[in-house]
């Protein structure tokens, strides 16, 4: 097939979204399509734009067709756009939905392409009803759906919120394929050296960018507890905030945690991830709400036990028990785990089934998923 991905990728820095953007289209090459993602000139405008840079400064992944085009404020651009594709006849436009501020661009260049009566568009869609609600947000994600033809989630909750947007366009789930492009796992000595951190510490990780759904205030509360002090632990926070550092800055001071936390709280280079996470005995994503996270599948990848909340898609990835925990949102509920974890010396244990686990979260399969909709179609 011509298939074309629009969405988030080089030079733009957005995080595990451009990496998976970028992932899906080597693997659309590596399955014979012909495939090219268009993305944006601008994403947001910076005023809208929580972080320091939305530009990369890494190297242009190789392998990989890339256009700078889509401008998300600007309708004219859309139009551009739309008529620009529409008249190249992609067999397939796969769009990725993250955020109802990009519905109008979106949803009417998707509208423009279907006009030639040829492309079929389907939407990756990461949230329908966002984690962090804004008026018209319901208005504007009906636009979007509206102008795709199908529906690819990576987890079971947004696919039962689609359905409150739409009950006739084919709909499937397709777990979130593991991030396997950061390269091999080092060893532990080797990361922690790296990162300039001693070997005589244990280390837990909250990776990615800082927002205040994704919990890290629990985190830190959790880890507040005199045991962890006792047991040598001290924790990464390795990501750039997204919200005010001061409420988690706050949190450290209260309870004196200056020594047991590690602040790299700037952007990550996608060829830093391997420090983080292979230094790391146990990755936690203590979020209060959740759809699902690609900082799952970077853990999988790397090998590595993880502890999770009890809230949106992330249980259905993380089997309690077996790879890591599935916890209450709740500090006490953390601490008790990463206790646990640390005093029965489970990191191996978890980490010997992580890699039995992982081998179902296949790039394969999600290209499979979206060729099975086509044929629906």
């Amino acid at each position: 097939m011509k298939v074309t991905i629009i969405g988030s990728a080089h030079p733009l820095r957005g995080g595990g979204i451009s990496t998976f953007n970028e992932r899906l289209c080597l693997a659309f090459t590596e399955n014979g399509d012909d495939a090219e993602i268009v993305t944006f000139s601008l994403q947001y405008p910076n005023f809208l734009f929580p972080g320091k840079t939305q530009l990369s400064d890494e190297p242009a992944p190789l392998g990989i067709k890339i256009s700078v085009a889509i401008n998300s404020i600007n309708p004219f651009n859309w139009i551009k756009v739309g008529l620009r594709i529409r008249k190249q006849k992609p067999d397939l436009v796969v769009i990725r939905y993250w955020l109802p501020f990009m519905a109008p661009c979106l949803g009417t260049i998707a509208r423009i392409i279907r006009g030639n009566r040829h492309t079929k568009i389907i939407s990756i869609t990461d949230n329908i009803i966002p984690h962090e609600k804004r008026f018209a947000d319901r208005l504007l994600s009906s636009y979007y759906v509206k102008s795709v033809d199908a529906f690819i989630t990576m987890s079971q909750s947004v696919l039962k919120d689609l359905e409150l947007f739409d009950l006739k366009k084919p709909k499937l789930y397709s777990p979130h394929p593991l991030y396997d492009n950061f390269g091999k796992a080092i060893s532990k000595d080797l990361a922690l050296q790296r990162l300039e951190l001693k070997p005589d510490f244990s280390y837990i990780l909250f990776f990615g960018f800082i927002r205040d759904y994704k919990g890290l205030d629990l985190l830190l509360e959790a880890i507040s507890d005199k045991r962890f002090q006792e047991l040598n632990v001290k924790l990464i926070i390795a990501g750039e905030y997204y919200s005010d550092p001061k409420p988690y800055r706050e949190i450290i001071q209260k309870h004196n945690l200056k020594k047991w936390v590690i602040e790299k709280t700037t952007f990550i280079p996608n060829t830093e991830v391997v420090n983080y996470f292979c230094a790391a005995d146990i990755v936690v994503q203590p979020y209060k709400s959740a759809t699902q996270s690609g900082v799952t599948q970077i853990a999988y990848h790397f090998g590595k036990a993880m502890l999770v909340t009890n809230v949106g898609g992330l249980p259905e990835m993380i089997p309690d028990g077996k790879v890591g925990y599935v916890v209450a949102p709740d500090s006490k509920a953390i601490a008790a785990a990463l206790v646990d974890f640390y005093e029965n010396k489970k990191e191996n244990f978890f980490a010997a089934n992580v890699e039995e686990e992982k081998k179902k979260y296949s790039w394969q399969h999600l290209i499979d998923s979206i060729n099975k909709l086509i044929s629906e179609l």
